[in-house]
């Protein structure tokens, strides 16, 4: 988590500050010694120094939305306990969320495996099937992944042993939309090292929400929440989950690789 520059707070920022140091100090007071948690292990937790902490409750740095979020599911204290500015502007986000319903933005193609067309494949390729993501028999917009017969990728070994990743942890998927637009565009195909499951903020995982397969950024929240982000972050604003809805959520792994043909102005698809 980045810390803002400090700069001389307003009265009312001042407060919220004041609200929250109060609130975390009954925090404490009420757990006990074996309950209560430090500066130094809540700064760690949200990702910041110790002295960081310590400037946001006593008024030396303003508090913002990522830092109340951080500290709600830390201290396990509602926003509005101590910012009714930073609770509405949470329940903003809430709003504008749920009027982005979430989207699928890929499909899944397998797992990687030898090629037996009558293509030979050279020493250092494997091929990949594809598989997509349909729509169920039962109907409900609910969608299953299903391997598309016959359709297999070429993939190039030295490329794996360059990301570190095995070729049986190996698979692949293309994505759709433009929420990874600039980086990843439409259409591209991207690599997945389904081995490496663990969030390192920042990173770009795939990962299957809802019976939907999604590529994006992700980081971690205090609490076991995590934070979904776009690329394209104006038209796909920043989606929260809790702790209990990412349990939901079934990780394929760490994207390390993508390519992509970017399309001609003006010309229609063949």
């Amino acid at each position: 988590m980045k810390t803002p520059s400090k700069r001389q707070l307003e009265e009312w920022e001042l407060a919220e500050c004041a609200a929250l140091k109060a609130a975390i100090t009954d925090f404490n007071q009420k757990v006990g010694k074996n309950g209560r948690i430090t500066q130094e292990a809540a700064g760690e937790a949200l990702g910041i120094t110790q002295g960081a902490f310590s400037n946001y409750l006593n008024g030396r740095l303003a508090l913002n939305l990522e830092i109340a979020i951080g500290v709600s599911k830390l201290f396990g204290i509602p926003v509005k306990a101590f910012s009714s500015r930073l609770a509405k502007e949470l329940d903003g986000v809430s709003s504008t969320s749920s009027q982005y319903p979430v989207e699928s933005n890929a499909e899944i193609i397998g797992a990687m495996a030898p090629w037996d067309s009558d293509t030979p494949l050279h020493d250092d390729e494997v091929a990949l099937p594809f598989y997509k993501e349909v729509e169920m028999a039962a109907g409900c917009g609910s969608t299953e992944v299903i391997e598309v017969p016959g359709r297999l990728l070429r993939f190039a070994k030295s490329t794996l042993r360059d990301a570190g990743v095995q070729q049986e942890h190996a698979v692949c998927a293309s994505v759709k939309g433009r929420s990874m637009e600039r980086l990843i565009l439409d259409g591209a195909t991207i690599g997945i090292d389904t081995a490496d499951k663990s969030i390192i903020d920042g990173e770009i995982y795939a990962f299957d929400q809802d019976g939907m397969l999604r590529v994006k950024y992700l980081y971690r929240l205090p609490g076991g929440g995590v934070r979904i982000r776009s690329e394209n972050t104006e038209e796909f604003p920043d989606e929260f989950l809790t702790a209990e809805q990412f349990a939901q959520v079934r990780m394929l792994g760490w994207v390390f690789w993508w390519s992509t043909v970017r399309k001609k102005r003006g010309l229609n698809a063949v």
